[in-house]
C-alpha cells in the first residue's frame, strides 16, 4: 500500500489522466452495453427449461406460461355434455383461441369428463397464450402475463348459450395487481444520492461531504468498462445494468467514507499534508482492499452457478466493487492531498479549520459508551443478541421457494369467483397449474397419455386431435394435476410425471422449471459455502494475523445471513407488516433466486463492516496490548463510520424496494434488512462482545500456521492491564489512565 500511495502522490498528473481516461471509456462502455444486454431469463441445460423452449419454438405457446382457465356455468336445465351445449362451447373456445392466438383444451375438443363439474352445468378449459418475455429477476413471475382474461371472456361470451356465466381464473389472473410497477432507476438513484448527501453532510459538516459522492460518480461508469470487458464471456442481463448504479453508489461512497474519515483523524492528530494521506492509506487503504476481496468472494457464489442472470449479477457486483476500490485508492488520495494543502494554507493564515475536524481527534462518545457497556456485560449482551438472531435463523427453516398457491392470492375479483365455482363443482384447484409434455416424432402420444393418466396425482391428461396440438410429427399433451404445483403434493406429482415418461419425451411447465432451478442452484450450495468459508478464512487470517478472529467472523456472518432469511419469512411469507411497508400483499412464497442472491451480496457487504471493525481493533491491540481497550477504542472509532455507511447502503436498497416489481422488492428488502441487522445486532453488539469474551485468544496465530500463511506469527501474551493509582480499580476501558489522577 505504501508503494501505491507513493506512486499516486508522486505522479499526480499521470494518475489524473488515468482516471479521466477510465471515466470516458466507462461512459462509452455504457453506450455499447445497453443495445446488447439480454432481457431473457435463460437456464441452459435445465431439463424443464429445455422442454419449455422446445414447446414454445414448435407450437408458439404454452411451455413455461401458465394457462388461463375460463370457467363456464350453463343455465339451469342445460348440461355441458349435451350436443348443442358442446357445440356452443367448442365455438366459444375457438373464438378465444383466435382472439389471443392460443392453444385450448376443453370438453368440446377432448370429450374428457374431467373437464366437467359434478353438476354437469359447470365446465372449464385451458387457454395457453403466446410467449411472455421473462425479464427481471427469476422469481415466480406471477401476474407478469398479459391481462388476457377480459379478452378471453369477451370472445367467448357471444358464442355461449344465453344465460351462461363465464369467469376466467388462473394463477396470473389471481395475481394481477400484485406487481407494483417497474423499477424507476432515475428516481431511485436520486433518492439514494440524496440520502447519501444528508448522511455525509452530517458526518463531515463541510464541502468535504461531496468528495465520497464524486468518487462514486466516477466509479460507477468505470465499473461498466469492466462489465464490457467481461461481456464476450458472459451474457450481460438488463437487471445487472439496472442495478449496477444503485449498488455502485452505495459501495463506492462507503469505501470513500472510510478513507476520508481516517484522513480527518490523522489531520486532527497533527499529521498534515501528504503525511496524513499516507497514514490513512496505510491503515484504511488496506481495509478497503481486504473488504473488496471479501465482497468478491461472496459474489463468486453467483458466478459459479450455471444460471446466466445470476452469473451476470455476480460479475457486475464484482466489477463495481473493484472499480470502487480502485477509484478510492487512486483518485481519492489526490483529492485528500489537495484538501490537506488547503487546510495548511488556512493554518498558515491563522484562519479556523472548519468542518468539525477537531472531533476526529478522539473516538466518538456515543459508540465508546456503547462499547464500554458491551464489554462490561459481554456475556449478557452476547447471549441476548445471539438468541434473537438464532430465533430468526430457525424461522428461516420454513423458507418456501415454491410457486405460490391459490389460497395466498387474491381473495376477491373474477379470478377468485371463477376458482370458487370450479372447486365447488368438484374440480380440483390443481388444474390451474396444468403443464405441457412434449412428445417427439416416433413416440406414440396416445401411449404416453395412457401412462400418465394412471400416474398417481393426475386429474386428467388432455390430448386433443386438433392441429394446434400436433406439428411436424410431434405432439403436445397437457397434464392436469389434482394438487397445485406449489404444494408438496403437486411437486411430488411433477416428479412422478418426469419419472414416468419414456426417454426423449420432455416435461415442461412453470413448476417443472422452478424445481429444476432450485435443484441445480441449491444442491451444490453447501459445498460452495464450504469453499467460500475456507478462502475467507485464509484471507482474514492473513489480514488479522489471528486464528480465531476469522472463524468468529465467518460464524457470525452465517448467523447474520440466517437471521435475514428468517426475517424474510416473517415479512414475505407470514405477511408481518408487508402491506403497511410496501403496499403489497405477500403471496406466501419467496423467489427461488432470493436466498442465493441475498447470500452472495450480504456475505461480502457484511464481511465488509467486519473487516473495518476488526482491523481497527487489531491496530489498537497492537498499540495497547489490551483486548478491552482494543474493543472499546475500535468500536469508538468505527461505530459512527459503520453506522453511516450502513445508512447509505440501506437507503440504496430501500429505494430499490419501494415501488418496484414484486421480485425486485423482495430481493432489495432482504438486502436492506440484512444491512440493518448486521450493523446493529452483529457489529454493534455481538462482535465486540465476542471479542471481549475471547480475550488474548483473539490475537493468537501459531508459528506453523503463520508460515503457511506467509505472515508474522502472533504468539499468546498476557493482557496488559491499564494502570491506575495504587489501591484503585482499573479504569473503565476506553478512559485514559490519566483521567483518574
Amino acid at each position: 500500500m505504501k508503494r501505491l500511495c507513493d506512486f499516486v502522490l508522486g505522479r499526480k498528473r499521470l494518475v489524473r489522466m488515468f482516471v479521466l481516461v477510465l471515466l470516458l471509456a466507462g461512459g462509452g462502455a455504457i453506450g455499447l452495453l445497453i443495445p446488447t444486454m439480454d432481457e431473457r431469463n435463460a437456464y441452459p441445460g435445465l431439463p424443464g427449461y429445455e422442454a419449455n423452449q422446445k414447446i414454445m419454438q414448435t407450437y408458439g405457446n404454452g411451455g413455461y406460461e401458465r394457462p388461463f382457465v375460463p370457467v363456464v356455468t350453463l343455465p339451469k336445465g342445460q348440461r355441458a355434455d349435451g350436443p348443442r351445449a358442446r357445440e356452443a362451447l367448442g365455438r366459444a373456445f375457438e373464438a378465444a383461441a383466435e382472439k389471443v392466438g392460443a392453444r385450448v383444451a376443453s370438453y368440446a375438443n377432448t370429450r374428457d369428463e374431467a373437464f366437467l363439474g359434478a353438476d354437469g352445468r359447470t365446465t372449464f378449459g385451458l387457454v395457453f397464450g403466446g410467449p411472455v418475455e421473462q425479464g427481471g429477476l427469476p422469481g415466480s413471475a406471477l401476474g407478469e402475463a398479459p391481462p388476457l382474461a377480459p379478452l378471453i371472456a369477451d370472445a367467448m361470451r357471444g358464442e355461449l348459450p344465453p344465460g351462461s356465466e363465464i369467469q376466467v381464473t388462473g394463477l396470473d389472473t389471481l395475481a394481477q395487481g400484485s406487481d407494483a410497477g417497474g423499477l424507476n432507476v432515475p428516481v431511485k438513484l436520486a433518492v439514494t444520492i440524496g440520502a447519501a448527501i444528508l448522511v455525509l453532510l452530517y458526518v463531515f459538516r463541510s464541502a468535504l461531504a461531496f468528495v465520497p459522492l464524486l468518487t462514486a460518480l466516477v466509479a460507477v461508469p468505470v465499473s461498466f468498462l469492466g462489465l464490457l470487458a467481461a461481456s464476450p464471456f458472459i451474457s450481460v442481463h438488463e437487471t445487472t445494468v439496472i442495478m449496477l448504479p444503485l449498488l455502485g453508489v452505495g459501495i463506492a461512497i462507503d469505501y470513500a467514507l472510510i478513507l476520508v474519515t481516517r484522513w480527518r483523524e490523522e489531520e486532527a492528530k497533527g499529521h498534515h499534508g501528504d503525511e496524513a494521506v499516507r497514514r490513512a492509506m496505510a491503515t484504511s487503504g488496506h481495509a478497503i482492499v481486504f473488504s473488496a476481496g471479501a465482497v468478491a468472494i461472496g459474489l463468486v457464489t453467483m458466478v459459479l452457478l450455471p444460471i446466466p442472470l445470476l452469473r451476470s449479477l455476480g460479475v457486475g457486483g464484482m466489477m463495481v466493487t473493484a472499480a470502487s476500490a480502485l477509484i478510492s485508492l487512486t483518485l481519492l488520495p489526490l483529492l485528500l492531498s489537495s484538501a490537506s494543502r488547503r487546510l495548511a494554507r488556512r493554518r498558515e493564515e491563522g484562519k479556523p479549520v472548519r468542518g468539525g475536524l477537531e472531533r476526529e481527534a478522539s473516538a466518538g462518545r456515543f459508540w465508546t459508551a456503547v462499547a464500554q457497556r458491551v464489554v462490561r456485560f459481554r456475556w449478557l449482551v452476547a447471549g441476548v443478541s445471539a438468541a434473537a438472531l438464532l430465533s430468526l435463523a430457525v424461522t428461516a427453516l420454513g423458507l418456501n421457494l415454491s410457486v405460490p398457491t391459490t389460497d395466498r392470492l387474491a381473495d376477491s375479483g373474477t379470478g377468485r369467483v371463477g376458482l370458487t365455482e370450479l372447486t365447488d363443482s368438484g374440480v380440483p384447484s390443481g388444474v390451474l397449474t396444468s403443464f405441457d409434455v412434449y412428445v417427439p416424432q416416433g413416440t406414440d402420444p396416445a401411449a404416453v397419455a395412457g401412462t400418465l393418466r394412471v400416474t398417481d396425482g393426475i386429474h386428467a391428461v388432455a390430448a386433443p386431435a386438433d392441429a394446434q396440438w400436433h406439428k411436424d410429427g410431434s405432439a403436445v399433451l397437457t397434464v392436469l394435476p389434482a394438487h397445485e404445483g406449489g404444494s408438496p403434493a403437486g411437486e411430488d406429482t411433477v416428479a412422478r410425471v418426469v419419472a414416468a415418461v419414456p426417454d426423449g419425451v420432455l416435461v415442461g411447465g412453470n413448476v417443472t422449471q422452478q424445481l429444476d432451478y432450485v435443484d441445480v442452484t441449491y444442491t451444490a450450495f453447501p459445498w460452495m459455502l464450504a469453499v467460500l468459508s475456507l478462502v475467507t478464512f485464509v484471507m482474514l487470517a492473513r489480514a488479522f494475523r489471528s486464528l480465531l478472529l476469522p472463524l468468529k467472523a465467518i460464524a457470525l456472518n452465517l448467523l447474520s445471513l440466517g437471521a435475514v432469511l428468517g426475517a424474510m419469512v416473517l415479512l414475505w411469507q407470514w405477511g408481518w407488516g408487508t402491506k403497511a411497508l410496501f403496499g403489497i400483499e405477500p403471496d406466501g412464497s419467496i423467489g427461488t433466486f432470493v436466498p442465493v442472491t441475498i447470500f452472495a451480496f450480504l456475505y461480502g457487504l457484511s464481511m465488509d463492516y467486519e473487516v473495518f471493525i476488526l482491523a481497527r481493533m487489531r491496530e489498537e491491540y497492537d498499540r495497547t496490548g489490551s483486548t478491552k481497550e482494543a474493543v472499546v477504542r475500535g468500536v469508538g472509532r468505527t461505530g459512527r463510520l459503520v453506522t453511516c455507511a450502513a445508512l447509505i447502503l440501506f437507503s440504496s436498497f430501500a429505494s430499490m424496494a419501494s415501488g418496484g416489481e414484486l421480485d425486485v422488492t423482495i430481493f432489495a428488502s432482504g438486502i436492506a434488512l440484512g444491512i440493518i441487522i448486521d450493523a446493529t445486532l452483529i457489529r454493534g453488539l455481538l462482535v465486540p462482545a465476542a471479542v471481549a469474551m475471547m480475550g488474548k485468544w483473539n490475537w493468537w496465530l501459531p508459528a506453523g500456521v503463520a508460515r503457511l500463511l506467509r505472515v508474522a506469527p502472533s504468539p499468546l501474551r498476557e493482557e496488559r492491564k491499564t494502570p491506575g493509582p495504587a489501591g484503585e480499580e482499573e479504569p473503565e476501558p476506553g478512559v485514559p489512565a490519566e483521567a483518574g489522577r
